[in-house]
């Protein structure tokens, strides 16, 4: 949840008549889809550059993180990581507010667009390259887009990619006949609490979109809604979900600025804050420890399974940002956090920040490690 290394700018407060940003990703990238769908509610004007890998590259060189999507200002600055550059804009850029402003509210709509960031990669990437329809979709897309401009036959560019994707994000990632299961219930709990919201409500905690919807959108817009695995499922069994990534895509600032700004956390957000306390959490601490030790993995237990994965410097950042903001609450916004999230999750948000520093040597990738590339 905080700016990665490197050299990433700031916005300035700028009409929206003025120079468009340019966002340099993919259609069909996680996280672009997320700031798309932030830029397009909070009316800044962007230019979408299609990303190939000569681009992928020379972003990497200008930020230090190989990653999309990357994003580089009208003056020439480079902004990357999707949740600190939804911070910047809510603190600097004119258009319709996006961040709650009661305190507890605001800290659950920041802690939910973590937790969708990251809880919910696992199965959208699970989804896209587990099941041979989606994967043969899938890395036809990537060799056609991101890959073009690979001196090699179609064919073979599809072949790499899928076998590279297959092992990053299902090997590498701890995907196994054992954890599957895990993961598919994951997706499936989160429409059932997800469908029950969208049913009374157009957005997660009121009637305008906050950072927590834009976090759901990363996983939904181009993976859950889009690959056709997942995207079955949420036609037939989360419908009033599948309405709400359509809502969200085709709200203008206009229609935000209309909208009252969310001023509480609904009641029927507890399972998702639960999820979060029970489950994501712990993994966080977990991996804190692990980057905190130089370890190269980290155990935890997820769904009554033992999971093993690669420690990732990043996601200790982002429990940082988590216990930064638990702690900035004022004195009864923090215990009525605390009553939601249970002793457990507090101790956690309660502890001392990580030490550790990330190797910076070369670009590093999402998670910040050392990685040439680091595609979704």
């Amino acid at each position: 949840m905080e700016t990665a290394p490197g050299r990433p700018g700031h916005p300035k407060t700028r009409d929206r008549e003025e120079a468009p940003y340019r966002l340099h990703g993919l259609k069909l990238s996680y996280f672009t889809g997320k700031l798309e769908a932030y830029f397009r509610v909070k009316g800044v004007a962007f230019e979408f550059v299609d990303m190939d890998t000569a681009d992928f590259r020379r972003c990497a060189r200008e930020t230090g993180i190989a990653q999309m999507p990357q994003v580089q200002a009208p003056d020439g600055r480079w902004l990357t990581d999707t949740t600190a550059i939804i911070a910047e804009f809510e603190t600097a850029f004119a258009g319709p507010v996006l961040s709650p402003k009661d305190p507890l509210t605001r800290f659950f709509s920041l802690l939910l667009e973590d937790l969708f960031d990251e809880w919910l990669w696992r199965p959208a990437l699970y989804y896209r390259w587990a099941f041979v329809e989606d994967r043969i979709l899938m890395s036809s897309q990537i060799a056609r887009t991101m890959l073009r401009d690979v001196p090699l036959p179609f064919s073979v560019r599809r072949r790499l990619i899928l076998a590279r994707q297959r092992r990053q994000y299902l090997g590498q990632d701890g995907i196994t006949r054992r954890t599957a299961p895990v993961v598919e219930a994951l997706y499936r709990d989160t429409l059932q609490m997800l469908e029950a919201i969208f049913r009374v409500r157009p957005f997660l905690m009121g009637e305008r979109p906050v950072e927590a919807d834009f976090g759901l959108m990363g996983p939904f817009l181009r993976h859950f809604s889009h690959d056709p695995t997942p995207a079955a499922i949420l036609r037939e069994t989360a419908p009033n979900t599948q309405a709400w990534v359509a809502r969200v895509w085709a709200t203008t600032p206009c229609d935000a600025e209309a909208a009252l700004l969310p001023e509480r956390v609904p009641d029927d957000l507890q399972g998702l804050i639960t999820m979060t306390a029970r489950d994501y959490l712990p993994y966080l601490a977990a991996n804190a420890s692990a980057v905190s030790q130089s370890d190269a993995t980290v155990q935890y237990t997820q769904g009554g399974t033992d999971w093993s994965v690669p420690a990732a410097p990043y996601r200790a950042a982002c429990l940082d940002a988590l216990k930064a903001a638990y702690v900035a609450l004022p004195d009864e916004a923090r215990m009525a956090a605390g009553l939601k999230l249970g002793p457990g999750a507090v101790a956690i948000l309660s502890a001392p920040k990580t030490t550790f520093v990330p190797d910076v040597r070369r670009p590093l990738g999402r998670l910040w490690q050392n990685a040439r590339t680091a595609r979704r």
